[in-house]
């Protein structure tokens, strides 16, 4: 029932949503209720997971050890997000920004990416996840071009067609498996997809993960399937951005591992792994280059949000150590830039303006918002005692003993994003604020929940509870025990 209460509640919201009329107070109780709710449910299910070792409603719907992750940092981010975004919306209105119909539909939307995003973690079946995947693409595209305007519109058919292309691949991808499945009848599940590997044939499996990697890739944002990204990331909400960065790259790329599971039983581990560190280092290595260069603070984070994932598709390229520390590189980087997103929300609001040469004099203008974006800055680049140094020190380790030269591609790349992200930061913290600007803290509904996440983020880096640390080994060893 607690799988049920989760899917159910983001549609229950949306339908209350749908009916409400004018009352902007009644929209934000029932979004703030609907997330609280999955909240509870989703920690309720995680705690059966630790304690029995899976959560199933039915056939259609289970949830192991690494599901059990993705949803925790899913529901997290989602919550956090979604109270911010009373703030955020209010924000926008007060500036004359958006009406009543507008923060309608951001609530709306916002439950119905949520709920495809539950779908897709949560599901048994291939297509299905697909389906869930795609209507992510759907539920987001009209968040994207949420002001309107003639720059919004054409990143959101940007991020529409490349998308959609990209997952029209990833589609073709499981269809070949799912031809190849011998073992496959009626309900078609990831167990019986991965106990029919053995029949698969070699060649159509590679080609098919080739297909699923470059489509579900696509939704990643790796290079060079990238190009949507900065621009959609500059130009949606940015409580909706840190949704598509803390949480739908997680989805996505537990999208590919499904299937990298399967491929490394049909032909050796070494194919996915070469694929995993080829497209890794090349999203680190090119991103970190236009990170220096940036000069738009929201594609500035976008950029570092491709390096992330190269980092992370690194991490189970090097296989070993390296799985553990893509695992909680997953974790933290959803934390550390939904955190960064969404103080650059009040950034966005107070400044009105995405270029840093625009932001100047953050520590005088906003000190809490600003301490909040150091802490955030800080673990993004990996500075100890945040745990993405020592996810990434994992990742590197394991890198020098599998490949020497692609990891010290990595460590330059690495440092190169590290000086970029200062000199851009340093100039937005300190010097004198524009006249224009007035000092003073944005309204609590749009701080206190990037507080929430900061302990979080604090708390994990120091400290990982036991059982959620059995979760991670749990799951390191899906991707391992083929090695």
């Amino acid at each position: 029932m607690l799988l049920l209460l989760l899917l159910i509640s983001p549609i229950v919201a949306v339908s209350l949503s749908y009916l409400v009329k004018k009352q902007k107070t009644l929209l934000e109780n029932i979004a703030i209720s609907s997330v609280g709710i999955q909240l509870i449910a989703a920690i309720s299910i995680i705690v059966s997971v630790i304690n029995e070792g899976a959560y199933t409603l039915n056939n259609a719907f289970s949830v192991s050890s690494f599901e059990a992750l993705i949803l925790l940092v899913t529901t997290i981010v989602g919550t956090v997000a979604m109270l911010h975004s009373v703030g955020y919306l209010r924000g926008e209105q007060a500036k004359k920004m958006i009406d009543f119909k507008r923060i309608k539909e951001c609530y709306i939307l916002l439950n119905l990416f949520l709920f495809c995003m539950y779908v897709a973690i949560t599901t048994t079946n291939p297509i299905v996840m697909w389906i869930a995947i795609e209507a992510t693409t759907l539920s987001t595209v009209f968040l994207i071009s949420f002001f309107n305007r003639k720059a919004d519109v054409e990143a959101a058919w940007k991020y529409l067609i490349i998308n959609s292309i990209g997952l029209l691949l990833g589609l073709l991808g499981i269809i070949l498996f799912l031809s190849q499945g011998s073992l496959l009848t009626g309900w078609a599940s990831w167990d019986s997809l991965t106990a029919s590997a053995n029949a698969m044939n070699p060649l159509i499996s590679k080609f098919a993960f080739i297909f699923i990697l470059i489509g579900f890739g696509t939704k990643m944002g790796l290079i060079p399937m990238h190009t949507w990204k900065p621009d959609a990331y500059n130009k949606a909400p940015l409580p909706v951005v840190a949704l598509l960065s803390g949480a739908l790259l997680n989805v996505a790329f537990f999208a590919i591992l499904r299937f990298k599971i399967i491929i490394d039983s049909v032909v050796s581990y070494t194919f996915s792994q070469n694929l995993f560190i080829f497209f890794g280092i090349l999203s680190i290595a090119l991103s970190a280059l236009i990170i220096y260069t940036q000069h738009n603070y929201k594609r500035l984070l976008a950029y570092s949000s491709i390096e992330h994932a190269g980092i992370i598709m690194l991490g189970f390229g090097f296989g070993g150590i390296g799985v553990i520390g893509a695992i909680l590189h997953m974790i933290y980087h959803a934390f550390a830039k939904s955190l960064l997103f969404l103080v650059s929300s009040n950034i966005a609001l107070k400044y009105s303006s995405s270029k840093i040469s625009d932001v100047t004099g953050m520590l005088t203008v906003m000190p809490r918002a600003t301490i909040l974006f150091i802490i955030g800055l800080l673990a993004v680049v990996g500075m100890p005692p945040f745990g993405t140094f020592f996810s990434e020190f994992y990742i590197l380790l394991a890198g020098f003993k599998s490949n020497f030269i692609i990891s010290l591609i990595a460590i330059i790349s690495l440092a190169i994003v590290l000086t970029g992200f200062f000199i851009h930061s340093f100039s937005m913290i300190f010097g004198t604020p524009p006249t224009s600007v007035r000092a003073g803290e944005s309204k609590s509904w749009t701080l206190i929940p990037i507080v929430f996440l900061a302990i979080i983020l604090i708390v994990f880096s120091i400290f990982i509870p036991t059982q959620l640390m059995q979760l991670i080994t749990t799951s390191a060893e899906l991707f391992t025990k083929n090695l």
